[in-house]
């Protein structure tokens, strides 16, 4: 974390690079890739869409949307679509904190004031332990130390605990984003498509991808998606109205490939 930065954000995925490229490019948004550790990928925002792009558009009566809310629909959009759980870290003037999304299940977040005053809830820690696969002991008790006041901790600092407990499951953040980092770049649907139906019948939901449980599949991310695009565009979160988005897309997909491939033989 850049101690200087005003305004910050990251996303760590737990899986490797080349899992997170189909998925990350969906998002349609300049990110930088690096590895971060065995079995961690960390994905860096270039730009800074809760001030920039969104900043015009506050001004014309709507509020430029919190780093938070932001960071929370991406996480969300990655993990949905994903076999791997994705914790987004953040911070700007006033907080900072964390949210982990895994797969549908409800996100869980954390969040410390400035100074470093716990502004939580207890539960989301064990949540959070639970998910990620740390320690119910050790690793709990560290992370339940995070919540508890510390007049010399301030926010950024219990990010930095939180990191330090994170490190014993391999994760190690790059000190800069050098020659291992990669520019994630939209590369147009139709390519995208392939890409990404490519990634999920080389994952362990091949079988998921034709037939009833094909067709189940996708009717059910039809389902959970419009209602949250609903609900993201109606709050004027962007970050959880593309998840929304991205969820009925995926269902739609999953239903468009399972016909064409339902008339086409295997291997073609």
């Amino acid at each position: 974390m850049d101690a200087t930065s005003p305004v910050g954000a990251l996303l760590l995925c737990r899986t490797v690079p080349d899992a997170v490229r189909p998925v990350a490019q969906l998002l349609r948004e300049p990110l930088l890739l690096a590895p971060a550790g065995p079995g961690w990928s960390v994905l860096v925002p270039e730009g800074e869409p809760w001030q920039g792009g969104r900043r015009a558009r506050a001004g014309e009566g709507e509020r430029a949307e919190p780093v938070d809310r932001v960071l929370g629909g991406w996480a969300t959009a990655l993990a949905v679509g994903s076999t791997w759980p994705v914790l987004a870290l953040w911070w700007d003037g006033d907080r900072a904190g964390y949210t982990l999304a895994s797969g549908f299940r409800r996100p869980v977040g954390y969040v410390w004031l400035a100074d470093g005053t716990p502004a939580g809830e207890d539960e989301a820690m064990r949540t959070f332990a639970e998910r990620l696969g740390l320690d119910p002991v050790l690793d709990v008790q560290s992370l339940e130390a995070l919540t508890r006041p510390d007049p010399d901790a301030d926010a950024r600092a219990r990010l930095r605990g939180l990191l330090a407990v994170l490190t014993r499951t391999g994760l190690a953040l790059p000190a800069g984003l050098d020659a291992n980092a990669e520019r994630i770049e939209w590369p147009g649907w139709r390519d995208a498509v392939k890409v990404d139906l490519g990634a999920v019948e080389s994952s362990r939901f091949g079988p998921w991808v034709r037939g009833p449980r094909a067709r189940a599949l996708a009717g059910a991310q039809l389902a959970a998606g419009l209602p949250l695009a609903l609900w993201g565009a109606a709050r004027r979160s962007g970050g959880w109205a593309f998840a929304g988005v991205l969820l009925m897309a995926h269902g739609a997909l999953g239903l468009a490939y399972d016909r064409v491939r339902e008339g086409r033989p295997d291997g073609e």
